[in-house]
């Protein structure tokens, strides 16, 4: 038996999971161990795509650069044929991981004092999610001004340009020098991680979204963690169980309270994939989705 037919709308999951393992079976399918990480080979460990005897590897078991893909049953979410598929197809990213991080992994409180260092893809969402949240104030910070702005529309309360000020000064002057509550690093650089930390008030939690470089190392004051309770936590994907959270973002996106909409701001076609990621290496605002015309 399985959960989707041909013709199903879905959704690809960049994490598919086991099912069995201990973590699935702790509900943080996101770390399962089960799934060969980095051999950009199905569940088994084998290829399924060839060319002239060569096998073909695609990354994270999705390969959406293609018109056709072989994916495993346990990456594949079922949707309602009523959502559009360029909207559906971020959430499958750079959304669940943003509003994730917030209402899974850090579970913000209503009332509480947020920043969001970094305002791409996933800091966006992370400011989404702070919205969603109920936090009072949403601290936005990136270096380009039209990504601020984005962040604004998206629901931040307060922008620093961390490009014209030091990014923790400001912070503590926006909250009276106590620092916030929570903060999110969304770029997976060292010293952001560490200006978020910095940030933080006594008791605060700093949730590190952004992937960084393998083999890069994160200092920070060693006596301030203990001492001011202090907590640092990672987040992959959003702490997302896939085949109930992403459901749930899109059931927030057509009740009017998750913008995608806005989040969507261009279409490439697939021979024009080269300058799409040259609009993402510019920083320029929201995604771009590649369609199939």
């Amino acid at each position: 038996m399985t959960r989707t037919r041909p013709g199903d709308h879905v959704i690809l999951s960049w994490i598919p999971n086991c099912g069995h393992c201990h973590y699935c079976a702790i509900g943080r399918p996101e770390l399962c161990d089960s799934v060969p990480r980095g051999k950009a080979t199905m569940l088994d460990g084998t290829t399924r795509l060839s060319k002239d005897g060569r096998p073909i590897h695609h990354a994270f078991w999705v390969a959406c650069f293609a018109e056709r893909v072989v994916v495993p049953e346990a990456g594949v979410i079922p949707i309602a044929p009523d959502i559009p598929l360029d909207r559906a197809a971020v959430v499958g990213c750079a959304v669940m991981t943003g509003v994730g991080a917030v209402t899974i992994t850090a579970r913000v409180e209503p009332g509480s004092s947020v920043a969001v260092l970094g305002c791409g893809g996933v800091g966006l969402n992370c400011v989404q999610g702070a919205v969603l949240a109920g936090a009072a104030r949403i601290i936005a910070i990136d270096i380009q001004p039209q990504k601020l702005e984005f962040a604004r529309a998206f629901g931040a309360t307060d922008l620093v340009n961390g490009a014209e000020e030091d990014a923790v000064a400001a912070i503590r002057r926006l909250t009276d020098g106590i620092g916030v509550d929570y903060a999110f690093e969304a770029l997976g650089n060292p010293r952001t991680i560490r200006q978020g930390y910095e940030a933080l008030r006594k008791g605060g939690t700093l949730t590190v979204a952004g992937m960084a470089p393998d083999g890069v190392d994160l200092s920070v004051n060693a006596l301030s963690l203990a001492a001011q309770e202090k907590v640092i936590r990672g987040s992959r994907f959003g702490s997302a169980r896939s085949t109930v959270d992403i459901p749930r973002m899109l059931d927030l996106y057509q009740r009017g309270r998750l913008r995608l909409d806005e989040f969507v701001t261009r279409h490439y076609r697939l021979d024009e994939i080269n300058d799409a990621y040259d609009a993402l290496q510019r920083g320029e605002v929201g995604r771009g989705v590649i369609v199939f015309e």
